[in-house]
């Protein structure tokens, strides 16, 4: 039921989306996939490697960031994921484009990474990690997979110091996000930079990006918003938008030209969308809360 529900998702991730599985602002003049590589190539600016180093992405959806990074850094990119279709997904990309030897993708939890003690150069994490049914769990991995005095730099989902529990309309918006995402508990700020530290990493620098001022710019919010353009991805997030896709779906599973179990995928991931969109207009949320940590030399 998992692998279904994330073979689906990842179908309609690279049908709307593209390669790259995560947000990003838009700086005046910029294009959507212009953005996308920028926020990108800051992470991996900040893991200070060289070409052919080695270094793990951990949570690599189908290697959109991979590819883009290698190409930026020159490095030797492995990723992982613990989807069977995923890792198939990007290794045929990374083949169609000749990047067979540079990058490529392995299935594997990253609760238990399957690599040696201080294997690699950097690591780095893209809006993965909040999957992570404990994100100590998950950074001790990426601590013990890591070389000392190496980087380890993440952009996390979490929800801000904003968030008010007993706000309705504020638990809705985290209620929709886990569930239509399929996430455990969202935690803030102050938990991830705590369980960085109880794994041992030096906190380097740690940040909101949402935050970033960027006038003239577009929020990372804005394609989860509605728009009456029938030629938008956005139009699915008007009321008639909703209703058009859902028949189109039940009618494609009916005639199995789609999978069943097609439209209640896609009306998850909407109402996450949509949850990811207030979350962002109330400031309650965000998916780019940017930690960069050390692991000690002598460690």
């Amino acid at each position: 039921m998992v692998n279904a529900y994330y073979e689906l998702a990842t179908q309609f991730y690279e049908w709307g989306w593209g390669s790259s599985f995560h947000f990003a602002y838009r700086l005046p003049c910029e294009s959507f996939s212009e953005s996308i590589r920028r926020h990108e190539y800051y992470l991996a600016g900040r893991l200070g490697v060289n070409p052919n180093e080695k270094v793990l992405d951990v949570g690599c959806g189908i290697g959109g960031p991979y590819r883009n990074i290698a190409r930026f850094t020159g490095a030797n990119i492995t990723g992982i994921t613990i989807n069977q279709y995923q890792v198939q997904r990007a290794n045929e990309l990374n083949a169609k484009i000749g990047m067979s030897d540079q990058v490529h993708s392995d299935e594997g939890d990253f609760m238990n990474l399957p690599y040696e003690a201080d294997s690699f150069d950097g690591i780095y994490a893209i809006e993965a990690t909040c999957h992570a049914p404990s994100r100590k769990g998950v950074y001790s991995q990426v601590f013990r997979a890591l070389k000392p005095g190496k980087i380890f730099a993440c952009y996390e989902w979490c929800i801000t110091d904003l968030y008010d529990s007993s706000n309705p309309f504020h638990v809705k918006i985290k209620k929709q996000i886990e569930e239509g995402d399929g996430l455990p508990d969202m935690c803030k700020p102050s938990s991830v930079l705590e369980a960085l530290k109880e794994t041992g990493f030096e906190i380097i620098e740690a940040r909101d990006m949402a935050l970033d001022a960027n006038p003239g710019g577009i929020t990372w919010y804005q394609p989860l918003t509605p728009s009456y353009n029938i030629f938008s991805q956005r139009f699915q997030f008007t009321t008639i938008g909703m209703v058009i896709t859902r028949l189109a779906l039940r009618v494609l599973e009916f005639i199995k030209l789609a999978p069943d179990g097609t439209n209640k995928v896609q009306g998850m991931l909407q109402q996450a969308a949509i949850g990811c969109a207030n979350g962002g207009k109330t400031g309650t949320f965000t998916p780019m809360y940017l930690v960069v940590a050390r692991k000690p030399m002598d460690k």
